[in-house]
């Protein structure tokens, strides 16, 4: 899973060049493109249709898009291995409660089940928010203790993955939704998400433990 991530860092950065090239040449990259952070192959075909104006800039885009090939062609071969490994006896039934939680599908769930392994190695669920960095950052005086936002030390796998995953819950699981809608008339989205970020790793973590299935619109 970490070796998946730093090919997929890997890809962003040359697809990022590659903008950022085509740019710099007035290329405009048509508009259906622009958001979709997965590059079709129809995409593809189109950029290496391009011609840029001078030879070293030809030379270095057909060099970025080799390696995105390339680093494309490695992240489907960590997938397939990843797959392999999520059929063990212990792992596949932990990645079906897990992949049963709205929002978490296959990666979510195999970089939970990878960076945690043993669910219940936190004895309390404050311990497994610690981890994943869902607990406020605190300072302290001697007389005075000031509450901030969220902690900066976290699990950097976990928590963009959590919140992520939390955006889509809010939008697919009715009492998460409803609760969401409540908090956001006291406080940003962007503060709110974070609360319902530990309800949905409250549920992730009871599915998991008793290997169950989500239940939408549970109030807990």
């Amino acid at each position: 899973m970490r070796l998946r991530f730093r090919l997929s860092q890997g890809q962003t950065r040359i697809k990022n060049r590659i903008k950022m090239l085509l740019y710099n040449y007035g290329i405009s990259i048509p508009k259906e493109h622009l958001t979709n952070s997965r590059w079709s192959g129809y995409f593809i075909h189109w950029l290496k249709s391009v011609k840029l104006s001078s030879s070293a800039g030809q030379f270095t885009l057909d060099n970025l898009l080799v390696q995105f090939e390339q680093i494309r062609e490695h992240l489907k071969n960590v997938l397939g291995e990843l797959r392999k490994e999520s059929k063990q006896e212990q792992i596949t039934p932990v990645i079906n409660s897990l992949t049963s939680v709205p929002g978490v599908a296959f990666i979510t769930a195999m970089s939970l089940f990878t960076e945690i392994i043993d669910i219940r190695r936190f004895k309390k669920f404050d311990e497994l928010c610690s981890f994943v960095g869902l607990v406020p950052s605190v300072y302290s005086t001697s007389e005075t203790q000031y509450t901030r936002g969220i902690s900066f030390r976290h699990n950097k796998f976990l928590r963009p993955l959590l919140i992520e995953a939390t955006w889509t819950a809010v939008r697919k699981d009715p009492a998460l939704t409803l609760r969401f809608n409540e908090l956001i008339k006291q406080m940003s989205k962007q503060k709110a998400i974070i609360r319902i970020a530990k309800k949905l790793l409250r549920r992730i973590r009871h599915v998991w433990i008793n290997q169950d299935s989500y239940v939408k619109a549970l109030v807990a």
